[in-house]
């Protein structure tokens, strides 16, 4: 696990946001990704959650340079075998099962997966994982309850996931547990919809001065 710890951290640590975006559409997908890298956000988690998902992951790989582009929403070990397929970089996923886990070994592809309790966590330390979604991070007991982690977990670094702001990300980069955090608010649909890359461009750039 060493080496996929050292991957994953590597991937978390080029910028203090990563994007979690949904798309149906593989070309917008490739403009609002640049538009994301163009504004200092290179890491991008696109979801499984449209049937165009895969589509759209193997364009951005393809064609954004720069991009460094991981698959989130990762269920089963099916799905992990079709991201690892099309080049994926890391995967995310929102809990995890024994099939996951065992999935996950067979392959050098980095799995940052999805953690809400001390004792999911402490699951996964035992599997050798060092670091963790926190997700969902608001509804779970927000950056409070990251912090009364850090004492107890020590080892276990966090990107947390759900309901993250502009306003409260800074509330986690604070933390000493939290390399980055993961939000949807540097592409929001409105933006997506109207074409607007350089609106994207603009909240990637106020969100990558960020500090963790």
């Amino acid at each position: 696990m060493k080496n996929k710890n050292e991957k994953m951290r590597e991937i978390m640590a080029l910028a203090p946001v990563i994007p979690v975006l949904k798309f149906d559409d593989p070309r917008i997908a490739v403009n609002t990704c640049r538009a994301l890298v163009a504004g200092g956000l290179p890491v991008a988690e696109i979801t499984l959650r449209t049937p165009a998902a895969l589509d759209c992951i193997s364009a951005v790989i393809k064609e954004v340079e720069g991009a460094i582009v991981g698959s989130g929403t990762v269920l089963t070990a099916n799905m992990m075998r079709d991201c690892y397929e099309i080049g994926c970089q890391f995967m995310v996923s929102p809990g995890v099962t024994d099939d996951l886990l065992a999935a996950s070994q067979k392959i050098d592809v980095p799995l940052l997966p999805g953690v809400a309790t001390p004792s999911e966590a402490m699951g996964l330390m035992v599997e050798g994982f060092e670091l963790m979604k926190f997700f969902p991070a608001e509804q779970a007991g927000g950056s409070a309850y990251l912090k009364a982690l850090a004492p107890v977990l020590q080892g276990i670094t966090f990107c947390p996931t759900g309901g993250l702001t502009i306003k409260n990300a800074p509330d986690y980069l604070d933390l000493p547990n939290v390399i980055c955090v993961g939000g949807s608010w540097v592409a929001p649909a409105t933006a997506v919809e109207a074409g607007d890359w350089d609106a994207i461009t603009s909240l990637a750039a106020a969100a990558s001065q960020l500090t963790a």
